[in-house]
């Protein structure tokens, strides 16, 4: 049974998420370990919240990165086998990368803490946007940003499925690119409420700051296939892989061509390996074959368990 694990990123998380998965003694101990490693209790911020600190790109990042470790190791402690690849969406990736050993877990907690502190301050709050075009096609969507930019940026950010494209750059390019999308006949235009314009041309700054710290951090081969974010593709070069990671900062994160490249693999079930079921949602409406499932409690970690030993 070939199987491939694949971790979410931000807008999974919610006050009270790992209380799904019991009294996992993983689970605490990766929230230990983190919040010794930036000297700040993340286990009491997401058990009580408020969901608005959560919301907070500088806690979001940490936060999801220790919830997607703290579930693959409760996965492998109780028996769980390695699946055929990994990958990650965006943020997911570092989580991806600790679990095939590329990455130490703590380095990696400071290192998300950064990048997201670069992101938010590589643009002043409300220069840039985000937004997500629904029913219309990734070309179709690039058509419209490209009408839309006069100047400005505004590009493609996330390729989600077939039909949900995020887009993402300065707050007028995007107001201007879901009017042309609307015209060129997408069901819905959706400003995000995010603090920053990720994956798109205005990042570039954030991942400066992002190599400079990654040069100083300790890489290994992985001991997992890692299909990354920014082409699409499995690197075993330590130094390939820090790059890779600069440039997705600021390049759309291509999802539907990382489900069907997981598929071309002979993969037949994609397991999203963290709370929440977003990811597990768009595998599926990608249709590339593999069936989706969700290790989003302990009941459904208990079933993927069962399920990917048949």
């Amino acid at each position: 049974m070939s199987f491939a694990f694949v971790f979410p990123g931000q807008g999974s998380q919610s006050v009270g998420m790992m209380q799904a998965y019991g009294d996992s003694a993983e689970v605490r101990q990766t929230f230990a370990e983190a919040s010794e490693a930036l000297h700040e209790d993340l286990w009491a911020m997401v058990a009580e919240g408020p969901a608005e600190r959560l919301a907070l790109t500088v806690n979001t990042q940490p936060l999801m990165l220790t919830a997607g470790v703290a579930v693959w190791r409760a996965w492998r402690a109780a028996g769980g086998g390695m699946p055929a690849v990994v990958a990650g969406h965006s943020l997911g990736e570092y989580a991806a990368l600790v679990a095939a050993d590329v990455l130490a877990f703590a380095d990696a907690v400071r290192l998300v803490r950064l990048r997201a502190t670069a992101m938010q301050e590589a643009v002043p709050a409300g220069v840039g946007g985000m937004a997500a075009i629904l029913g219309l096609s990734p070309e179709r969507v690039e058509q419209a940003c490209q009408e839309a930019a006069q100047g400005q940026v505004v590009s493609c950010a996330n390729l989600n499925d077939p039909k949900q494209i995020v887009i993402a750059g300065h707050a007028e390019a995007v107001a201007r690119a879901c009017e042309a999308a609307k015209a060129l006949g997408a069901k819905r235009a959706l400003p995000l409420p995010v603090s920053a314009p990720f994956h798109c041309a205005l990042m570039r700054s954030a991942a400066e700051r992002l190599a400079v710290a990654l040069a100083d951090i300790g890489f290994n081969a992985p001991v997992i296939p890692v299909l990354n974010n920014v082409d699409v593709a499995v690197e075993s070069d330590p130094l390939r892989i820090k790059d890779a990671l600069v440039r997705q900062a600021y390049s759309p994160v291509r999802w539907i061509e990382i489900v069907q490249a997981i598929a071309a693999r002979g993969v037949t079930r994609i397991a999203e390996c963290g709370p929440g079921k977003v990811l597990a949602g768009l595998v599926k409406r990608c249709d590339a074959g593999p069936e989706a499932l969700a290790l989003a409690d302990a009941a459904s970690l208990q079933q993927a368990l069962e399920v990917t030993k048949g």
